[in-house]
């Protein structure tokens, strides 16, 4: 993508951050946020609230592309405050652009709606896709459930709408490679649990790949699981993680150790135990290409790019 106008509601996070890398330098970018920092480049920041209709709304006209990503994260202890705010905060957000779509005179080409591939069942006895995929009812398919189901019910008769089922997202600039290359640096980097539950995950470059894959291709709308095509068990994450760190030993962390470490840190063994086989069925047969189709070059190109102080003991 070049020259475009893109939007990213709630952009200032992990994957917002990624966004921004990837299209930042030939696409002007919008960013939406509570908190809005200072303008770099082509990228603006622009204060909102994520449930009030207000004259940041003006930004989405003429916009290519709008990217929802607003949405208290999970990793937390899952209270009923905490619940019901990651409940409205993904809800809330996700109403108040369908309505600020329309007022608009020339709303966003394609508005893509970030999910989570956490909405299928935990699944040791086979793959999940967006068409053999079962859900069951445990509290983060709730949340993947009413978020879904807030988009779809927003009417843009002029606007394309396509969620992103994304997994859990491997990137050098933050997110989840951090706490897990402090466990491998400590020598706690073994397998967590029995570690067989699966781990679907994907590259930050490639969310973003995907992302301008589905802007290119009109003909696509619905939704797609964005995730390497080649899930691994917990056992081999944590195992390639420590090759390519060059770690040879880690200590396993069992199910009863995370229960306990969760509470102590605020947040939930579930977040580790389930176990996410998805595949991206639908996007592979219209054609996409992963850049990182493996985990072993995914990890070689991260921990590539980071300082050897972040990874090792010096």
């Amino acid at each position: 993508m070049k020259n475009k106008k893109i939007v990213i509601a709630a952009g200032t996070g992990f994957i917002g951050t990624g966004m921004i890398a990837h299209f930042g330098s030939d696409n002007d970018i919008v960013v939406l946020s509570r908190h809005p920092g200072a303008g770099h480049g082509r990228v603006r920041y622009v204060r909102w609230d994520g449930k009030t209709l207000d004259t940041w709304s003006k930004e989405l006209e003429n916009a290519n592309l709008l990217v929802n990503l607003a949405g208290k994260s999970v990793n937390c202890r899952y209270t009923a405050e905490n619940k019901q705010e990651i409940f409205d905060s993904r809800t809330n957000a996700t109403a108040v652009l369908g309505a600020a779509i329309r007022t608009l005179q020339h709303p966003p080409v394609l508005w893509i709606n970030a999910a989570s591939a956490t909405i299928y069942r935990h699944a040791e006895d086979r793959p999940m896709d967006e068409y053999t995929g079962e859900m069951e009812n445990d509290f983060s398919v709730q949340v993947c459930k009413r978020w879904e189901a807030a988009f779809n019910e927003e009417e843009t008769p002029h606007t394309r709408k396509v969620i992103l089922r994304i997994a859990v997202t491997l990137g050098y600039q933050g997110g989840v490679m951090e706490p897990y290359l402090n466990l491998t640096k400590f020598g706690l980097g073994g397998y967590q649990g029995n570690g067989r539950q699966k781990f679907s995950w994907v590259h930050i470059t490639d969310v973003c790949r995907m992302m301008a894959w589905v802007f290119e291709h009109p003909e696509l709308d619905g939704v797609f699981n964005c995730s390497a095509p080649h899930p691994v068990s917990n056992r081999q994450f944590m195992r390639t993680l420590r090759k390519a760190a060059g770690h040879v030993f880690g200590l396993p962390a069992f199910p009863w150790m995370l229960r306990i470490g969760a509470r102590l840190i605020g947040t939930e063994a579930e977040l580790l135990l389930k176990s996410r086989w998805v595949l991206p069925t639908r996007a592979l047969q219209a054609g996409f290409v992963f850049e990182y189709p493996q985990l072993q070059f995914a990890m070689e190109n991260i921990i590539g790019q980071l300082p050897r102080r972040r990874y090792h003991l010096i």
